[in-house]
């Protein structure tokens, strides 16, 4: 039996060396470090690979196990490495809390166990060459930036390990990651039900070479409305009548479109020569629907802005007063604060600030005047409280600014629907289009001569586009349930009035008719039946169209007659599939309302009136990004992008834009390539 003695000698037994076996069997360091007793009462733990050594333990003080495991974790001892062959292992550490249960930090015993909080990763390099490619891209940074000093040297001592990588390395990169994401799409397109559509977007460069953006808006088989940038194609000569076709036949032939192109809108009025060239092509790689009316039309956002500028032109006498006094204000703090007194004196209660406009971007003179007219009053006394203010504008001065808001506001609202975040279907934009016709043709009968000169060049321009895309908005609309052909036939009786019937009689011709050819469209086959009559399965399709010698060189089951039987015996029944929805009642008016939505839970009503409504609904009229939707100058390549391969600053632009967007199934390889100088 132990004496006290004896137990008082065995306690300090107990605690250095029983806790040392619980760590053996609780914590992985030890599988890493050995501990070895290198004086009186001093141990370290040795790391088994890079022989480092760390404290361990002093006489009774115990250094515990946190900085051992932080050694493994962060990459800096070569163990860590042999798990980057199985997708970069993590290693399960996390350091222990130093406070207690209550954050009182009390003295309790800590258990020793994995955390299912943050982990670590281990050090990968070809990871970290795919993330600087990818910052790249997202970021618009220079290829060279992995050459530039600052950057070289931030990340030499964020990770001294990593060896940085060329610029013809990180080039490579780009296009590798550009690639493994067009993969991604390609599989997604291949998938979808109907067709795609294209908008052609020009952009100059100061060595006269144009770049055409092509960006594809589709529709995938969950009914979900897609615009993806699919090519960007240098043009030697952007001037010459062969330039977008050149741009569309590398679009259709890089993602296998031909025959599956619904319509065409182009930011800028084409030649007639150019117009044919793009037919020619068409007529040979894609069936025209409609006898064509749908396949060209204009760029309703560029065409906003065209208008924007010609009022901003016609009223510039009375735009540059009002920008000069708000210069005034907002290029001296003194002047701006004796004019917020003032504001506050007069308790104005427009909550506005003025601020001075990019010229290059109308929106913002546009809220430059709105601001200024809801401060007039502020203006107006402004030369009281501060004598060097001279130029305050005069009463009709500020009625002008009324007119010109009033009517720039038609404008504002309409091209800020391209903006929104979602993508609209193409019935939204009658609505604003229809009332901008109309509002522009009642202001030219105006017996005011400011109201007359300033909407004159206004309603001209947007005329010309009014008859470009009437027929395929009013199209558009009439495939929501909500509207159908009845928004069309009383916004015409407003527009046209006596005349309405015969333009009513345009839009209602025109669905039907397209509502038959896509009747007559041959009824596709399903993957299943198609491997039967190709000989149950062992053939594939391009094999056995291939064999031209066989007893079934076409159809394997004899049944293209009957394929004809049913498009003829059914043709009656499909084309009151149109009429039936016309004559249904309206569904209610709500706001949120999902037209592609409606369309998703009606396709078994209306088999083929849901595969019309799809392509029509697609039909895009703008041809330029939300960030773009305002500028009054045409977009130019900066000499940077221009410096680089044609494929690369495609890889990097439509990269860009796939990373950004909603995200693509895509394949995790990562593929390295690297170009020459």
């Amino acid at each position: 039996m132990a004496t006290p003695t004896e137990n008082n000698e065995l306690v300090p037994a107990e605690t250095t060396q029983q806790p040392n076996k619980r760590r053996k069997k609780k914590s992985i360091v030890w599988e890493h470090f050995t501990i070895e007793t290198v004086g009186n009462g001093c141990r370290r733990a040795c790391c088994k690979q890079c022989k480092q050594s760390f404290a361990y333990s002093t006489g009774s003080k115990v250094a515990g196990t946190s900085h051992l495991k932080r050694h493994i974790a962060k990459g800096t001892c070569p163990v860590v490495l042999r798990n980057r062959e199985s997708n970069s292992q993590l290693t399960p550490y996390s350091a222990p809390s130093k406070m207690g249960p209550a954050g009182n930090g009390t003295d309790t015993p800590k258990r020793r166990y994995r955390s299912t909080g943050p982990t670590y990763f281990g050090f990968d390099p070809d990871r970290c060459r795919h993330e600087i490619a990818r910052m790249i891209i997202m970021h618009d940074y220079p290829l060279h930036i992995v050459e530039h000093p600052g950057f070289v040297a931030f990340v030499q001592n964020l990770q001294p390990r990593f060896d940085m990588v060329s610029f013809n390395t990180v080039q490579g990169d780009c296009v590798a990651t550009y690639l493994t994401e067009k993969q991604g799409l390609q599989k997604m397109i291949e998938g979808i039900p109907g067709r795609l559509c294209l908008t052609l977007d020009m952009w100059t460069s100061s060595q006269s070479i144009g770049y055409v953006f092509l960006t594809g808006y589709f529709i995938d088989n969950d009914w979900k409305l897609h615009r993806k940038i699919l090519n960007v194609v240098m043009e030697p000569y952007p001037e010459s009548d062969a330039a977008f076709s050149h741009a569309v036949a590398a679009c259709l032939s890089d993602w296998s479109m031909e025959g599956r192109l619904f319509s065409l809108t182009i930011n800028q009025p084409l030649t007639d020569s150019g117009i044919d060239n793009l037919r020619a092509l068409l007529s040979i790689k894609n069936p025209l629907m409609l006898n064509g009316q749908l396949l060209l039309g204009n760029c309703l956002a560029r065409t906003i802005s065209s208008i924007a500028q010609e009022a901003l032109k016609a009223a510039e006498d009375t735009v540059k007063k009002i920008r000069d006094s708000v210069k005034y204000v907002k290029t001296s703090e003194s002047h701006e604060e004796k004019f917020l007194e003032l504001k506050q004196q007069l308790q104005v209660p427009s909550m506005k600030s003025v601020a001075l406009d990019d010229q290059t971007r109308w929106n913002t003179t546009y809220e430059m005047l709105v601001a200024a007219w809801e401060l007039k009053e502020v203006f107006s006394c402004l030369d009281t409280s501060d004598p060097d203010y001279k130029e305050a504008p005069t009463m009709e001065v500020w009625k002008q600014v009324e007119t010109l808001c009033t009517y720039l506001k038609l404008l504002f609202d309409t091209a800020t629907m391209f903006t929104a975040p979602t993508i609209p279907t193409t019935n939204t934009f009658f609505h604003e289009a229809w009332k901008l016709q109309l509002e522009l043709a009642r202001a030219i009968q105006s017996e005011d001569p400011f109201v007359t000169n300033l909407t004159k060049p206004m309603q001209e321009k947007f005329d010309n586009c009014w008859k470009g895309s009437c027929l395929v908005l009013a199209m558009a609309v009439v495939m929501d349930p909500r509207f159908k052909m009845k928004l069309v036939e009383f916004s015409f009786s407003k527009i046209y009035g006596d005349d309405s019937p015969n333009y009513v009689k345009v839009v209602d011709d025109g669905i039907h008719e397209l509502f038959l050819e896509y009747v007559a469209l041959p009824l596709p086959l399903t993957p299943t039946y198609l491997e039967e009559a190709n000989g149950g399965g062992n053939l594939k399709p391009e094999e056995a169209a291939a064999q031209g010698g066989n007893l079934f060189p076409n159809d394997g089951l004899g049944l293209t007659d009957f394929d004809m039987y049913i498009m003829e015996t059914t043709s009656q029944q499909s084309r009151s599939e149109l009429d039936q929805y016309l004559e249904e009642s309206l569904l209610p008016r709500v706001h949120e309302f999902d037209v592609l939505g409606w369309w998703k839970l009606n396709k078994t009503k209306y088999p083929t009136l849901s595969k019309m409504a799809r392509d029509i609904l697609t039909v895009p009229v703008c041809t330029v990004g939300p960030e773009l939707v305002f500028d009054t100058v045409r977009k130019e390549m900066d000499s940077y992008r221009c410096s680089l391969r044609p494929e690369t600053l495609e890889a990097l632009i439509c990269a860009k834009d796939w990373l950004k967007g909603e995200q693509v199934e895509t394949s995790n390889a990562l593929v390295k390539m690297e170009f020459p100088i």
